[in-house]
């Protein structure tokens, strides 16, 4: 059924297809010559074909053709081609295949603790510790304003990681510096919400410091006001609250700013709080199932920073697993949290302590150890700084190391329209593993080269970036990290001096490359590990390392001030995309504060100075236009002989002082900029989420498109999908100006066709004219800006440039084209019987006739004669 059901929906689609280029087909009216071929009557001969009459026709089939069969190949894959992978539930796959890591999903509570397969034998055991029965959840930071972090760090026990990072930061007026561009909806605070398995409701988990659900106002006498861990939202509003789905589906009826009521059960309390929702700060890190639109399917829940032992006695850690196979779980087990966060304003440190299973240790002949993991946050920094190491709790020295797993779940904002550059030819994907050591220099591992080996290998990393049998200067580390289009998340030394005490790293999916749908690859999870080198611990030593995370905005000042300044890249175009972006930063900064309005003014600077260039092109077009007719008169006189029909128009060229090639001199001095403009709104972080107007809420980022309209909901996927659809899930009014205002040019500044092969060379251009329209449906709304302005701009010009020329038939237009006529007319069909320096010769002895006032000119009859 589902194949039948795929064939019927792909064989509706190419049928539209077919209509479309049906109806189009007619209106380019090609005509043919008639050629028969009389068997009975040779001595009639056939008339030649001539090629060169045609060749523009040809040339229009092959692209009309070309485009139906790429259209409609893409249609016949989608039916014949491989079906879709079955979509997995939304909390997460139920199983893993190939390369994909164990999936921790916070959002369903285990049945029983997920640890010790041997929990039975060590029960009673008087050096066996206790271990924690429920995960608890820890911050660090706050999302208050007056707090002075710029980021709130949320902790899960349940293998020491890192759940979700938020960034605070605000600007002057308050509102959120970095905030979601994609969600348009009001934010309570995230809260770790998990479903019920015996009730209707979302339990609550964490209530991060100075969020709205922590600051919420209580509506009863006698109870302390924000919600508390253990709470049950049943319903916000009106709104029913089932489940933590049903929680984020009612946050998107209400906007920013607005008051909503949140319905509570405590105990067998039924409260209520007023919550004033915020906007949705941008969630750097988060669980893949917690994407919103942007979940993909195949991403997996991973918590970030994981921890686990990688050498203990004889037993060392091999590339191709992920924990040692003969101990317990570290990621799912539940850690003991050793030192709490301290007060809100000061440098915050969160300690957990794992003590590795004894019974496992002593079947591997192995002493006791025990993990540890510190987070510590300081305010106005982007740094969260970790120690991390094993203790040595036994009675005689071990070999110990460790495994520290990167971040992962970086943000995906605008992966289905963004276009970020890469060094490589490959591409770049959503998220790339960036890494730079002292052989190497900076390398970028974008995620397609990833998800291929992870499909050609069986087992094991996707990449291994450097192994312990590599050269020392392999393995000096200056940072590694994830890169996203405007924000990296990435490990640096603690000091001016790189990481030495790191034998292996390696990129790596997050994701199961089985279930990830081809269109979405470039969104596929990736993350990274680094294997400590193995060292002799004494015992009750501890082998520790410090190590950095910065987790921020790609700023340059920033960056540079942390060593990840080759994160950002511009690419070929960065001699011009950095001193436009510079200007663009003073002309917002000292003259108008909008980023659009800077845009409109970069325009008009550039136009201004290519006014001379300008004026040029329009005195080139009017003589194109009055080199029309006389250009036909040639090519009707030669038309069996190329060579001569263009020694002709070259003549005729210059006499007329007319060089065909630099009317597209403006051009050529634009198209770098216009790709210079394009790198600024790709890589500065300063363009994103700069707004065409603050009143406006469409066209609220600049480096988006403006997205006026939602239609993703009614729209076919075809057309609207994220990563599959030609134009997006919104419906886009910036490029439709900018069509319109390219065809209102060709329309008004495109000289009349004389004949029928013009005509169809005009046609052909109009209809690219839409055909780019769509290609370009998806490009920053800066960018139309830029078009827009640039167009209006060279209407004006036209407009005024041609007040300021002489009128037609007089000048060196005139004498050119007269001339011309007078050697026709004298030297009849051989016309090129005597040498241009006599022909201008000639004409200079006679006066030229007085030229027609313009009411008296007559136009070429453009009609076909029947």
């Amino acid at each position: 059924m589902g194949a039948c059901k795929r064939f019927a929906e792909n064989a509706r689609k190419t049928g539209h297809l077919v209509a479309f280029y049906a109806f189009l087909w007619p209106q380019f009216r090609f005509r043919v010559p008639n050629i028969t071929f009389d068997r009975q009557n040779t001595s009639k001969s056939t008339p030649p074909y001539r090629i060169a009459q045609h060749v523009e026709r040809r040339l229009l089939s092959w692209v009309i053709a070309s485009t139906a069969f790429l259209f409609i190949y893409i249609a016949l894959n989608g039916m014949f081609g491989p079906p879709r992978p079955a979509d997995l539930p939304a909390d997460g796959p139920d199983g893993q295949g190939g390369d994909a890591v164990a999936a921790v999903d916070p959002d369903v509570p285990p049945a029983e603790d997920a640890a010790d397969p041997d929990a039975a034998d060590s029960e009673g055991d008087g050096d066996e510790p206790p271990r924690p029965s429920e995960a608890s959840w820890q911050t660090l930071g706050s999302f208050d304003p007056e707090s002075g972090y710029r980021m709130l760090v949320y902790l899960n026990s349940r293998g020491a990681g890192i759940e979700r990072i938020e960034l605070t930061e605000r600007k002057d007026n308050g509102r959120l510096k970095y905030r979601r561009v994609d969600v348009l909806g009001g934010y309570a605070g995230y809260m770790a919400l998990q479903n019920l398995p015996d009730q209707d409701g979302a339990v609550v988990h964490v209530i991060g410091p100075g969020t709205p659900v922590a600051l919420a106002k209580s509506l009863q006498d006698g109870t302390a006001d924000g919600l508390q861990p253990g709470d049950i939202i049943t319903a916000m509003q009106d709104l029913p609250v089932v489940d933590y789905q049903s929680y984020e589906a009612a946050l998107t009826e209400f906007k920013p700013d607005t008051k909503v009521t949140l319905s509570v059960e405590r105990g067998s309390q039924t409260l209520q709080f007023e919550v004033t929702l915020t906007e949705h700060p941008l969630d750097l890190i988060r669980l893949s199932s917690r994407g919103g639109e942007d979940e993909i399917v195949g991403n997996l829940d991973r918590l970030s920073c994981l921890l686990t032992l990688s050498a203990v006695g004889k037993r060392e850690l091999k590339e191709t697993d992920r924990e040692l196979p003969s101990l317990p779980t570290q990621h799912n087990e539940i850690w003991d949290v050793v030192d709490q966060p301290a007060d809100i304003g000061a440098a915050q440190t969160a300690s957990y302590r794992l003590p590795v299973s004894r019974q496992a240790l002593r079947r591997m002949e192995a002493g006791a150890v025990d993990l540890i993991h510190r987070y510590t946050l300081q305010p106005e920094s982007y740094l969260v700084e970790m120690e991390v190491g094993v203790e040595n709790k036994s009675d005689e020295a071990q070999q110990l190391g460790y495994r520290l797993e990167g971040p992962n779940g970086i943000t995906l904002e605008g992966w289905w329209y963004s276009n970020k550059i890469s060094p490589n030819f490959g591409g770049a994907g959503a998220r790339d593993v960036i890494y730079r050591t002292q052989s190497d220099g900076h390398v970028l591992w974008g995620t397609y080269p990833l998800i291929k080996e992870a499909r050609d290998k069986t087992s094991g990393p996707a990449k291994l970036l450097f192994a312990p049998q590599d050269s020392e200067a392999s393995r000096q580390l200056s940072y590694i990290g994830v890169d996203a289009q405007y924000f990296t998340v990435a490990y640096i030394p603690d000091g001016e001096q790189p990481f030495d005490q790191y034998k292996r790293a390696a990129a790596t999916l997050v994701a199961d490359v089985s279930a990830l749908p081809k269109h979405k690859e470039r969104a596929a999870n990736t993350s990274f590990f680094l294997d400590s080198q193995t060292a002799e611990v004494a015992p009750g030593e501890t082998l520790m390392h410090k190590v950095q995370m910065f987790a921020g905005p790609k700023q340059k000042e920033l960056m540079a001030a942390h060593g990840l300044s080759d994160a950002i890249y511009y690419g070929w175009f960065s001699m011009i995309a950095k001193p436009l972006q510079e200007l663009l930063h003073v002309l917002k900064k000292y003259v108008v504060q909008n980023y659009a309005v800077a845009i409109v003014l970069l325009t008009l600077m550039v136009r201004m100075l290519m006014f001379p260039l300008g004026r040029r092109a329009a005195v080139h077009a009017q003589k194109m236009q009055e080199l029309a007719p006389e250009l036909k008169k040639i090519g009707e006189k030669y038309k069996d002989d190329m060579e001569g029909r263009l020694k002709a128009q070259r003549e005729l060229q210059q006499r007329a002082g007319f060089n065909p090639l630099s009317g597209c001199l403006p051009m050529f001095i634009q198209l770098p900029i216009f790709i210079g403009l394009y790198r600024c709104l790709s890589v500065d972080i300063e363009l994103r989420q700069a707004a065409l107007s603050p009143s406006l809420q469409w066209c609220s980022n600049l480096a988006a498109p403006d997205m006026l309209a939602y239609w993703g909901d009614w729209m076919w996927e075809y057309f609207s999908g994220r990563g599959t659809g030609w134009l997006g899930p919104y419906f886009n009014i910036l490029p439709i100006v900018v069509m319109g205002l390219f065809l209102l040019q060709q329309k008004m500044f495109m000289p009349p066709a004389t004949d029928e092969q013009t005509a169809m060379t005009q046609k052909v251009m109009s209809f690219m004219t839409i055909f780019m329209g769509f290609l370009f449906f998806r490009v920053p709304s800066g960018l139309c800006i830029y078009f827009i302005t640039s167009s209006l701009w060279g209407i004006a010009e036209r407009k005024l440039v041609k007040k300021t020329l002489p009128p037609k038939g007089e000048g060196d237009l005139a004498l050119a084209t007269s001339a011309g006529a007078a050697d026709t007319s004298r030297n009849g069909d051989s016309g090129g019987s005597k040498s241009l320096g006599d022909r201008i010769r000639d004409r200079i002895s006679n006066e030229p006739p007085p030229a027609l006032p313009p009411a008296k000119r007559k136009r070429p009859n453009l009609k076909k004669k029947k």
